[in-house]
């Protein structure tokens, strides 16, 4: 990491989970951090894990990426601040389970797609923008998921949706990303990241601690040093695609069998 000592990342979603722990580790890397979040207070507590003066390096910012017009501001501060961005790492995301037919799902579908694909189009979008005025090797990534390259989970009680999908429209996204950054001129390299399960808040909550503690998973430090791996690599390698898994896994059958008591399509 010592190319990017002293340099400017960005996170989203730097608050909790795979975020908090990758803006950890950027900062103790020597890289000077600013942790987005809408719980801004929680990233200001992440100081507390540093040793004494590295967490001058962390600055936390609230901004909900939901809403375009605060990532507008947010990264045009960031840029007159701090001298430019270097790093952004899209973290930030969210998983709602929903029937595309049957439920009155309109606001959890805007919520998806306006976290998971919208708001890492539109801080790329705006980094960007930052990168090509200072003109420095860069890197933008994306934290994805494993739902972006295998079937959605689905079943009579369960349905990952437009959340699989808003995966699949990232892994497409960072393609996009890679052609358009070629056609720059600029060094600047895009990668995706995409774990299997994670031990984290938004996986308990939604599947509950002790059933994500029975299935194999990673935490969110794997992730994160997956990330840096990624970071590290000198300037001639991309590492478009990253794909980690605990080892075990077998997604998504195992799920709906650990998880719901069920095969795919059952009592349909």
């Amino acid at each position: 990491m010592q190319q990017w000592k002293n340099r400017v990342a960005v996170v989203t979603g730097a608050s909790a989970g795979i975020g908090a722990a990758i803006t950890k580790d950027l900062v103790k890397a020597g890289m000077i951090t600013i942790g987005l979040a809408r719980r801004v207070e929680r990233v200001e507590k992440l100081r507390k894990d540093f040793p004494e003066g590295l967490g001058k390096n962390l600055h936390a910012i609230k901004c909900d990426i939901t809403k375009e017009d605060e990532i507008l501001q947010v990264f045009t501060e960031i840029d007159a601040k701090f001298g430019g961005i270097d790093v952004l790492i899209n973290n930030a995301g969210t998983y709602k389970s929903f029937y595309l037919t049957h439920d009155n799902n309109s606001d959890a579908m805007r919520e998806v797609i306006n976290m998971n694909v919208l708001a890492a189009v539109f801080c790329t979008r705006e980094a960007f923008k930052s990168m090509s005025k200072h003109g420095r090797n860069s890197h933008v990534v994306h934290i994805n998921s494993i739902a972006a390259h295998s079937i959605p989970i689905f079943n009579s009680r369960y349905s990952s949706n437009v959340s699989s999908a808003s995966k699949h429209a990232l892994k497409v996204i960072t393609e996009v990303h890679r052609q358009e950054f070629i056609q720059s001129k600029l060094h600047i390299k895009v990668s995706s990241v995409s774990p299997g399960f994670v031990h984290t808040e938004l996986t308990k909550r939604e599947c509950g601690e002790k059933r994500v503690l029975k299935t194999p998973h990673l935490q969110p430090e794997d992730v994160s040093q997956s990330v840096l791996h990624v970071l590290e690599s000198p300037p001639h390698v991309e590492i478009h695609e990253l794909i980690i898994k605990p080892f075990g896994e077998v997604f998504p059958l195992e799920f709906n069998r650990k998880f719901i008591g069920e095969e795919p399509y059952s009592k349909l």
